[in-house]
């Protein structure tokens, strides 16, 4: 009866073990999971999906920004260390703003769009991607058509992916910009 009590008990302390080493993992973003994550989303961008009841029509390929990825592995560090989650940081920033704070700015482009996607407890590339991609609002992220970029990021249980898209100026609009035509690009872009 002790033998089955000590190795009972050692069987437990072996799970719990293993437990708190799942959670407190950081995945580094090695080249596989990169080109894993960014295969499966483009393949899907590549032939247009339904999120929901809205369908997508194909989109350019997202392509790996280390910037994104820095901003989403603070989040997920952040959630897995605060152990709570949401979209908003414990401090209060937003995904905008921890995306800005990592690096992707937005001064000096035409356009500038960012998004996230959160998720937790998913054991794989595979099983975290499915889900999102069956998700309604995780989709429409991973089918916008002004998203170009991509860092994705896992820590313990948890997972966040990064989107950002920024375009830049034409030749002629940064022309116009460095001889202080700023009024000739908004009209430009009214007339549009």
């Amino acid at each position: 009866m002790n033998k089955r009590w000590i190795i009972g008990g050692l069987l437990t302390i072996l799970l719990l073990g293993i437990t708190v080493l799942v959670q407190s993992q950081s995945i580094t973003a090695n080249d596989s999971f990169k080109q894993d994550f960014l295969s499966r989303i483009n393949k899907v961008r590549a032939v247009g999906c339904s999120c929901g009841k809205k369908y997508y029509p194909p989109a350019a390929p997202l392509t790996w920004n280390n910037n994104l990825e820095i901003a989403a592995q603070g989040h997920a560090q952040d959630m897995n260390f605060h152990n709570y989650f949401n979209h908003t940081s414990k401090d209060g920033r937003n995904s905008e703003d921890r995306i800005v704070a990592a690096g992707y700015y937005f001064n000096g482009y035409r356009s500038f769009a960012v998004g996230e996607n959160i998720a937790y407890g998913q054991q794989s590339i595979a099983e975290v991607s499915d889900g999102w991609f069956k998700s309604v609002g995780h989709c429409q992220n991973l089918m916008n058509p002004q998203f170009k970029e991509i860092g994705i990021a896992r820590n313990g249980l948890y997972w966040v992916q990064d989107f950002g898209g920024r375009e830049s100026f034409t030749p002629e609009e940064q022309k116009l910009i460095k001889q202080g035509n700023v009024r000739m690009i908004i009209k430009k872009e009214r007339s549009e």
